[in-house]
């Protein structure tokens, strides 16, 4: 990025820098949270947007501690799982000692930034690294063919990656939405199936006089919002892909109307497509077409889909009702473990009057799918189902450990180019690997800091 590029920039005006020392605090805020909620319309600033400087200074605040997760992985299992990483080579990800990931972080930065990944680290890594180990492979097959699949274990194969051809039963699993119980398993499934079913018959394939004019608003942005879904994917372009991308969406939203339709969920619902979507159709994404399926499998791919979209953001309600409480609340987190870690960082976005809430905001609620190539993301999302309930917790740690990837690269830009570079992050040629390395340094810090949670007392 260079200034004269950035003139020519196909969004001029974008940025208006003025400096308004009268303008209050909460007001500015509540601009900015305006602004950013923009965001989501698109890839980078749609239209007119008022991103100002911060001038006035931060107050400091305080952050709960992490609470600990008893339900995903205690600490004794916390340090099980830390010895495993230290001594084991078929479930270490990245070198194992901590201090080993850390000092490679550093000496990836450059690869990574440069996007200079060859093409046989791409190949190697496409393969699944160690989520294809015999020994990991084996070891999942045992979980899954128990008559009652013992879901903290299945959460720890989980978290480092799942073999592609599993990873269908897994998440289902995962979420809760199969049964552990494999002799009810087949009978859950299907009744579910056939609620959705029945809920696409009774909402979906109405006429709209049959619905209210707030439906009739919610399902045209739908409709808007499905081709614009993960764009630079072709097979999302298809008709019958985003068709059956708009009745998950839908149903979704009139059954949830406490939050209803919000852009970026649309997102969220990708994943899930594509996972399920592998159990039916053979060979890579742009290969695929839903044309090849029955009418049968599709619905049971959307029923799949739209339980295991629910199960999910079930646990994250407020990130989606009015105002979104839950993501601002976790900016807010975000920004203070940034201060912790990296305090140059911090300080230089404070000098810049760079907002957290101006690039964090669509990581939170596109849980980073816009942030990173499409192909990684399901290798990403292993890890987000394996944190269960603590997923939100998680997600502050892993978006530190992200921002903080290019800690040395920010802090040489001012404002303007700051906001540019994090709205288009080098990440296109990442593998595996560079996503490896973000996820155990915040699985390091998430555990250091859960231990030790006066660090985050303020």
């Amino acid at each position: 990025l260079n200034r004269e590029a950035m003139k020519k920039s196909s969004v001029p005006g974008d940025f208006d820098r003025n400096k308004e020392t009268s303008v209050s605090p909460d007001s500015r805020f509540h601009q900015t949270l305006r602004n950013v909620q923009g965001l989501l319309k698109g890839r980078s600033f749609p239209g007119k947007i008022l991103i100002t400087q911060r001038l006035e200074p931060v107050d400091q605040f305080c952050v709960q501690s992490p609470s600990p997760r008893t339900e995903i992985r205690s600490s004794e299992s916390y340090n099980d799982h830390a010895e495993q990483v230290d001594t084991s080579a078929e479930e270490a990800s990245v070198d194992g000692s901590s201090g080993v990931v850390s000092s490679s972080i550093q000496n990836e930065k450059s690869s990574s930034l440069s996007g200079k990944t060859s093409s046989t680290e791409i190949s190697k890594s496409s393969v699944g690294g160690r989520a294809t180990d015999s020994a990991r492979m084996t070891k999942f097959t045992k979980q899954l063919s128990a008559s009652s699949v013992v879901l903290e274990k299945l959460r720890e194969l989980a978290w480092s990656g799942v073999p592609s051809y599993m990873r269908p039963t897994v998440w289902r699993l995962l979420l809760g939405y199969a049964p552990c119980n494999s002799d009810r398993r087949e009978a859950v499934l299907r009744r579910k199936r056939q609620e959705y079913l029945d809920c696409v018959a009774h909402y979906y394939d109405i006429p709209d006089i049959g619905r209210t004019d707030e439906e009739i608003n919610m399902l045209r942005q739908i409709a808007v919002d499905c081709p614009r879904t993960v764009p630079d994917v072709s097979f999302f372009q298809q008709a019958q892909v985003q068709k059956s991308l708009e009745r998950v969406l839908y149903i979704w939203a009139i059954r949830h109307p406490a939050s209803g339709y919000v852009q970026g969920i649309n997102d969220l619902a990708t994943p899930f497509l594509v996972v399920f979507l592998s159990e039916h159709l053979e060979g890579g994404i742009d290969s695929w077409r839903m044309s090849d399926l029955t009418q049968e499998r599709i619905s049971d791919v959307e029923a799949d889909c739209y339980w295991c979209l629910s199960k999910l953001l079930d646990g994250m309600q407020d990130h989606y009702t009015f105002a979104q409480p839950g993501i601002q609340r976790l900016v807010f987190k975000l920004r203070e473990l940034v201060r912790r870690i990296d305090d140059p960082l911090s300080k230089h976005m404070e000098e810049q009057g760079l907002e957290f809430l101006q690039f964090a905001f669509r990581w939170f609620n596109c849980l980073l799918i816009r942030e990173i190539p499409f192909r990684l993301v399901a290798r990403l999302w292993d890890t987000y189902l394996a944190e269960g309930d603590g997923l939100p917790e998680f997600l502050v740690y892993m978006f530190a450990s992200f921002v903080i990837t290019w800690s040395d690269k920010l802090q040489k830009l001012e404002f303007q180019e700051m906001v540019m570079f994090l709205q288009h992050l080098p990440t296109l040629n990442w593998s595996e690997t560079e996503l490896e390395m973000v996820l155990s340094q915040a699985y390091m810090w998430h555990a250091m800091f859960e231990r030790s949670p006066s660090h985050l007392a303020g």
